[in-house]
């Protein structure tokens, strides 16, 4: 007897007029037809006169698998059929699997076929434009925890990314915890675009943004895309450029685009995962300012201090940004200062700072903070290079002689370095930035200060605006 074989048939979303050709011929030659009977309705028409349509029920793709196999193995040229293309969660890879398990000799074809979520895409306009992912919400077969793993990293890592499988009857909170971690690493302002029945009866077709979507509008018909930090809306379609940082914004330099560029390659060489958006803004600046990794180790955010420190700088609360020496005043950006309008001052060099440092028997960068203090007891404190202007601070802050808006704690060397920084720790409710153990710098209490300056840029992961 003739071998059979099989043919792995994706038909598209639904509508004949996104069925391939390939997959029609492949209907008309096939002795029987395998799927669920939901999607006979749309092969019919091409199905050859006396082929034999097997449906084995909703969820039973094993058993579709099993049939096929055997019916080939007789000799039957079988088509397999499964909606969108069968290589996307589809019946391509089970088939395969059986096919192994059984040593079978049966020749396996898979043809592509148009998945729903380019036919999704299609509808909402072009937001597929560039790095993208499928995720799909169905837990059947995956366990939630390594969904939610994968969440994390589409929304971290900025893929444009369609959601299949959003919610079911007995499935409704997990939409809703999508977006809620999307919106930890995306601006709310994000374009997301839904269609249900895409390509069959039916189709609605939506756009929104990421802030103002409702899960509830969703059902299991529904193909989700959210858009990346670069989608944006026009004429009622989402678009995502082909390229990341192109010029479509006016005024974006050449520097600002290799920083892009740079942070693009640091966030991939990451070893770590990080899910709080403030730290991730500025270990980006960190690694970026000395090409060090062990950044991701050494650097400490308390938890919302970045997005205080920065509401009260733009806000205008506090105007003042005091450093422990010339160099990291000098590493701040002015761009950022003069849009902030916002000053920076250092007393390491004020000849009431050297007189004191003299009296006292302390270093100048201490003297200078003192000073500070009584002029500036809120002002936004930063350390660089000299612990012992960390250690006076959190005396007077210990005394109650100053209650800083936040404090940048990176000073760097070997004689009271650590030190410095554990008392600044301890500090519970103090809204901090801490290089811990010998590690920080001039530069990087600055590159710090730059994040916090340009916060509202982190949602767009797009650095450098005051470069």
């Amino acid at each position: 007897m003739e071998r059979g074989k099989i043919i792995v048939a994706g038909i598209g979303p639904g509508s004949e007029a996104d069925m391939t050709q390939a997959v029609r011929e492949a209907l008309a030659e096939a002795d029987v037809v395998v799927g669920y009977k939901y999607y006979f309705g749309f092969v019919r028409p091409f199905v050859k006169e006396g082929a034999e349509c097997v449906d084995t029920g909703m969820r039973r793709e094993r058993e579709r698998a099993e049939v096929a196999l055997e019916r080939a193995e007789a000799g039957q040229v079988v088509c397999v059929v499964s909606s969108g293309d069968a290589g996307i969660y589809g019946m391509a890879s089970l088939v395969w699997e059986v096919k192994r398990e059984r040593h079978s000799p049966v020749e396996v074809i898979v043809l592509p076929g148009i998945s729903a979520f380019q036919k999704a895409a299609a509808l909402l306009g072009a937001p597929v434009g560039h790095d993208f992912c499928v995720l799909s919400l169905s837990d059947l077969l995956t366990p939630w925890e390594v969904i939610e793993r994968r969440i994390r990293a589409a929304a971290e890592a900025d893929f444009v990314t369609a959601v299949y499988n959003p919610r079911s009857e007995g499935r409704y909170w997990q939409l809703h915890r999508l977006r809620e971690i999307f919106l930890e690493a995306r601006d709310g302002a994000t374009p997301v675009g839904y269609v249900k029945q895409a390509g069959r009866s039916g189709e609605e077709v939506a756009v929104t943004t990421l802030a103002a979507f409702d899960p509830e509008q969703v059902d299991m018909f529904t193909v989700v895309l959210i858009g990346n930090s670069e989608s944006y809306t026009w004429e009622g379609k989402i678009i995502t450029p082909r390229g990341y940082f192109t010029e479509r914004e006016e005024g974006r330099k050449v520097g600002q685009d290799i920083m892009a560029r740079s942070f693009r390659r640091i966030m991939s060489e990451l070893r770590y995962p990080v899910e709080d958006r403030a730290r991730l803004w500025v270990l980006l600046h960190t690694i970026h300012t000395t090409a060090d990794f062990t950044m991701e180790e050494v650097l400490s955010v308390e938890p919302g201090s970045v997005e205080k420190m920065y509401g009260a700088l733009s806000g205008g609360k506090v105007r003042t940004i005091v450093t422990d020496v010339t160099m990291a005043a000098s590493g701040i950006r002015k761009g950022a200062l003069e849009r902030l309008g916002i000053e920076v001052k250092c007393y390491l060099n004020d000849p009431r700072a050297v007189e004191l440092a003299q009296k006292e028997g302390m270093t100048r960068a201490a003297a200078g903070f003192r000073i500070a203090v009584a002029e500036h007891p809120d002002a936004l404190y930063v350390v660089g290079n000299a612990p012992t202007a960390l250690m006076e601070l959190c005396s007077l802050v210990r005394r109650g002689k100053a209650a800083p808006l936040g404090v940048v704690g990176a000073p760097v060397g070997f004689v009271h370095v650590r030190e410095s920084k554990y008392m600044l720790q301890s500090f519970t409710g103090l809204p901090k930035v801490v290089v811990e153990g010998r590690k920080g710098g001039s530069n990087v209490a600055a590159t710090i200060v730059n994040a916090i300056l340009c916060y509202d840029d982190a949602a767009r992961l797009l650095p450098g605006r005051d470069v």
